[in-house]
C-alpha cells in the first residue's frame, strides 16, 4: 500500500486528477445554445455586455474582449506605442506571451528578477534595468498574488513609463481590499479554460485611459473604422478606413455568452480557490521538505495555481523524479513556468542562463499542486496523501 505507484506499488487514486479544470454548468450550456440561435455568432450584443460585465467587477471604466490572452497582451503594447528598440520590463517567472507581446511590437524584453518570497517582479531591482529606451512595466500577478501595484506605479510616474499589468491569473484577487484591473494603465485577463472564468479562449483588457481603449479597440479589427467622423474620404454607407496595421483579434458572442454566464459564479469559483487553498497550507505546512506559498498582507489571491517549493537540499533527488512519482499516483501535477529565457527561441536572442539567478532556482525546486474549483473534498485530501507519501519516501 505504502511503495510507491512508479515503483509497482498502488497509487493513491484510481483516476487521473489533472491540474486545472473548467467547471460549465446548464446555465452556461443555454446561454451558448441562445447565441446559436440568434442571429450573431461573431461580434454582436454579448461582446459588448461581456467586456461592461468585466469591467464593472474589476471597476474599470473600459474592457475590450479579444480572443486569447496573447492577443489581448499584443494590443495593450501597440496601445502604448510600444515599437522597434523600446525596452520593456517583464518577470521571466511567467508564460511566454508575457514577454513574446514585446517582440511582436519590435521591442525589446528586459528580464527583472523575482522576490523569493512573493515570486512576483523584484521592485526593488527594477530601477537598475531602467534605461532611456524604456517604455513600460509589465508585471505579472504570479499565481493570483496581486504585484506592489503603488511601489510600481512610483516608479513608473518617475520615469513617464507605461504600466501594463498581466493579470492573466488574477481576475478575482484583490489588492489592498479593491479588485485587480484598475490599477495599471492597462491590465489583460485570460480566459482559458484553467483560469477563474473561462470563454473557451479568449481575453480582454481593461483601461480606465480612454486613448487606450480606442487604440485596443482599432487594432483588434484589423485597424479598421466605420465611424464617419473618423474618415479622411467619405464615399458612401458601404465605405471604411484601415487607419493601423491591426489584426482580426476578435472574441465571439458565442464565447462571451459563455464568459457572461460564468461571471454570474465567479465569487463562488474564488471562495472554493481559496478554500482549498487554506486546506492545503494547513496539511502541507508541516511537511519539512516543502515550502507553500507565501503571500503580501496587501494581496487577497483568487488563487489561479498552487506552487509549492521543494527544499532539495532534504531530498535524495531531484525536482523530476518527485514529478514523475506524483504523476504515477495519478496526481495531475504541472510546472509553471520555466524563466522565459531560458527557451531555445531566446536564447538564440542573445539572453543567457544566470541573468535573474532567483527565478531560474525556484524553476529547479517548483510543482504546481491540481487546483480548481469543482475538486470535492477526497480529491484535495488524494494530493494531500500524494505528496506525503512521495516527499516521505524521498527524504534524507
Amino acid at each position: 500500500m505504502f511503495d510507491l505507484a512508479i515503483n509497482g506499488g498502488r497509487p493513491i487514486r484510481e483516476s487521473y486528477l489533472a491540474y486545472g479544470k473548467q467547471w460549465i454548468d446548464d446555465n452556461d450550456i443555454k446561454a451558448v445554445i441562445d447565441v446559436l440561435k440568434s442571429d450573431y455568432l461573431t461580434t454582436g450584443p454579448y461582446v459588448r455586455k461581456f467586456e461592461q460585465c468585466i469591467a464593472d467587477y474589476v471597476g474599470a471604466k473600459y474592457a475590450v474582449a479579444l480572443c486569447n490572452g496573447t492577443a489581448a497582451l499584443h494590443a495593450a503594447c501597440f496601445a502604448a506605442e510600444i515599437e522597434k528598440d523600446d525596452e520593456v520590463i517583464v518577470s521571466p517567472m511567467t508564460f511566454a506571451a508575457s514577454a513574446n507581446c514585446v517582440l511582436y511590437c519590435g521591442g525589446k524584453p528586459v528580464f527583472c528578477d523575482i522576490d523569493p518570497k512573493t515570486y512576483n517582479i523584484d521592485i526593488n531591482q527594477i530601477e537598475a534595468k531602467i534605461s532611456n529606451r524604456t517604455k513600460a512595466i509589465i508585471p505579472v500577478d504570479f499565481s493570483g498574488q496581486s504585484v506592489d501595484m503603488d511601489g510600481i506605479r512610483k516608479i513608473a510616474d518617475k520615469y513617464g513609463l507605461v504600466i501594463i499589468e498581466d493579470g492573466a491569473h488574477a481576475l478575482g484577487s484583490e489588492y489592498k481590499g479593491e479588485k485587480v484591473g484598475n490599477k495599471a494603465d492597462m491590465t489583460e485577463f485570460s480566459f482559458h479554460p484553467v483560469k477563474p472564468v473561462t470563454t473557451g479562449e479568449g481575453g480582454i483588457v481593461t483601461t480606465n485611459n480612454e486613448v487606450y481603449y480606442k487604440r485596443l479597440e482599432l487594432f483588434r479589427t484589423h485597424g479598421i473604422i466605420r465611424n464617419r467622423n473618423q474618415m479622411s474620404d467619405y464615399q458612401g454607407p458601404w465605405y471604411y478606413e484601415q487607419l493601423e496595421l491591426g489584426y482580426n483579434y476578435r472574441l465571439t458572442d458565442i464565447e462571451c455568452a459563455l464568459g457572461y454566464s460564468q461571471m454570474s459564479r465567479i465569487e463562488e469559483f474564488i471562495a472554493r480557490r481559496r478554500n482549498i487553498v487554506k486546506i492545503y497550507n494547513e496539511e502541507i505546512e508541516n511537511i519539512s521538505q516543502v515550502i507553500i506559498p507565501y503571500e503580501e498582507g496587501f494581496s487577497n489571491s483568487g488563487w489561479h495555481i498552487y506552487i509549492i517549493k521543494l527544499k532539495l537540499n532534504e531530498l535524495k533527488v531531484g525536482r523530476r523524479e518527485i514529478f514523475e512519482a506524483l504523476q504515477a499516483e495519478n496526481i495531475g501535477v504541472n510546472v509553471h513556468y520555466m524563466p522565459v529565457y531560458l527557451h531555445p527561441y531566446y536564447k538564440k536572442l542573445g539572453y543567457e542562463k544566470g541573468i535573474c539567478p532567483q527565478s531560474e532556482s525556484l524553476y529547479e525546486s517548483m510543482i504546481t499542486l491540481p487546483l480548481f474549483p469543482k475538486m470535492g473534498e477526497q480529491d484535495i485530501y488524494d494530493v494531500v496523501n500524494a505528496l506525503k507519501k512521495v516527499i516521505k519516501h524521498y527524504s534524507k
